[in-house]
């Protein structure tokens, strides 16, 4: 479907984002291994985090919705339910695909067969394979690294394994898999991943160690876990934030989201670049580990310059990359984002999508292999953005559109509502 988003006048308001993607995914499977009722509150009802609620149903969980709350009556952590003959639909949900095996894998005598939709197909799993087959797993998929992942449960062993790219998902799937081997199970990063699995790892009970980027847990017999309320999602955000700091006289709100600094590496790279963001981004202690930390950020319009993105910035803003290439459309100078290869294994290539997309609107901006170059200050002149499936880029045209010169006809925006069912209606209240 296309839809046109015509230049608007100043963003102004106080807007709630749709609840946090990424916990809502860890929270609905979490819930599922435990053996009491988990209630969850806030969760994201948007096409990947259904395809949770979808695949811990056919693993026998039940779930229930109830004035807004879901209700999960788990399984427990060692009796998840073998597929007959058939698959677990995992739609375009990549972290459901490669978290889901680390709990999976460890259970003996079932057999599950994850597959999905035509952008899943593309993305690769062999990332989660190696840690797994290191502990014992039998997994296999496409060529060795693409879904369908076929996972047949065994005994595992604790490993301690050293990732070689940041990855909050493939470590997740490792600390999970730890839950159900034999000894210890011991994670490092080579820099900093969101930590939402760490969190409510901590909040099960489970018993963890953290010494700076190296993660441990023991195994454990059965999961605890407290009713779940879910914060807003910065990432989603994050596309408010950036229409309001480009479009002049626009100041906006965002209300109840996340402010986990593991979350808020764009912010803080926005704010570099001249953003005027008033809320807490640099805050790394709450009163509990267990927490996830929520308030507002208020954002709003102002000159921008231009910056460089280094690799060790780029897991704490992997989501909002594409932004920074839009703001750097509008800096005075050169906007480069290095050691960002991972957006090439996206629900697109982003890189490729971002620089296409964003040229073909009239910026000077060049693909590099790990990332990208924009020269910005003359902003954009407008054109059709393609989506090419991908709900970032479908949202990253629209607010194009909206900061342009001349309008942006977005190729796909129906895409939005994997991650921001409200995304549309959002705009419509902020330009108002």
């Amino acid at each position: 479907m296309r839809k046109r988003f015509e230049p608007s006048g100043p963003l102004r308001g106080r807007v709630a984002p749709p609840p946090d993607k990424s916990i809502s995914h860890r929270a609905a499977l979490f819930a599922a291994m435990t053996d009491e009722p988990v209630r969850i509150e806030n969760y994201l009802r948007a096409d990947d985090t259904m395809s949770t609620l979808n695949a811990i149903s056919s693993l026998g969980a039940g779930v229930e919705e109830k004035n807004g709350t879901i209700l999960v009556r788990g399984v427990g952590l060692r009796t998840a339910a073998p597929t007959t003959g058939g698959m677990l639909d995992v739609g375009n949900a990549g972290t459901l695909m490669r978290i889901l095996p680390g709990w999976l894998a460890g259970q003996p005598g079932g057999v599950w067969r994850l597959d999905g939709d035509r952008s899943i197909r593309r993305r690769p799993v062999d990332r989660v394979m190696e840690p797994l087959r290191l502990m014992g797993a039998q997994v296999d998929a496409r060529d060795d690294r693409l879904p369908p992942l076929t996972i047949k449960g065994a005994e595992l062993t604790g490993i301690d394994y050293k990732l070689p790219v940041a990855s909050a998902q493939v470590k997740s799937c490792v600390l999970i898999a730890g839950l159900l081997a034999q000894g210890h199970t011991a994670v490092t990063e080579p820099d900093q991943s969101r930590d939402h699995t760490e969190r409510i790892l901590c909040r099960a009970r489970v018993p963890f160690e953290r010494d700076g980027l190296r993660l441990g847990v023991s195994p454990v017999d059965e999961l605890e876990l407290d009713d779940v309320t879910v914060p807003g999602d910065p990432s989603s955000g994050a596309f408010l934030a950036a229409a309001a700091s480009v479009i002049e006289g626009s100041r906006v709100v965002l209300d109840g989201m996340a402010l986990n600094w593991t979350r808020t590496g764009f912010f803080r790279i926005a704010e570099r670049m001249g953003a005027v963001i008033v809320g807490d981004l640099e805050k790394r202690e709450t009163a509990s580990e267990t927490d996830e930390p929520a308030g507002e950020l208020d954002v709003a319009e102002a000159p921008l310059e231009a910056t460089t993105v280094e690799p060790e910035e780029v897991p704490l803003a992997i989501d909002e990359l594409p932004l920074v290439a839009l703001l750097g459309c509008f800096a005075e100078g050169e906007t480069v984002v290095r050691g960002a290869q991972e957006l090439r294994i996206k629900e697109s290539d982003r890189i490729a999508g971002v620089v296409e997309g964003l040229r073909g609107l009239g910026a000077d901006i060049d693909a590099r292999d790990d990332g990208f170059a924009v020269r910005g200050g003359e902003g954009l002149e407008g054109g059709t953005l393609d989506a090419r499936g991908d709900h970032r880029l479908a949202m990253l045209g629209a607010v194009a559109g909206l900061a342009s010169n001349n309008g942006v006809e977005v190729d796909g925006i129906e895409a939005a509502t994997v991650s921001y069912p409200g995304f549309e209606a959002a705009i419509t209240e902020l330009t108002r």
